[in-house]
């Protein structure tokens, strides 16, 4: 079974993260995984950055 709580702190730690370290995040990968990885989670929370904004009629 896994630690829900150790995952629940990670994905808070990673929600924390600004654009910019993410870009560095991406640029220091090591590997094409950890780079997808990174692009991943960035294009997640762009996604939801765009959907409160849509969601307020920002646009």
């Amino acid at each position: 079974m896994c630690d829900i709580k150790k995952f629940d702190k990670i994905y808070k730690d990673i929600e924390t993260l600004s654009q910019r370290d993410i870009m560095e995040l991406i640029s220091e990968a090591k590997t094409e995984d950890e780079k997808n990885f990174y692009e991943t989670i960035g294009n997640f929370f762009l996604q939801k950055r765009q959907r409160e904004c849509i969601e307020r009629n920002v646009f």
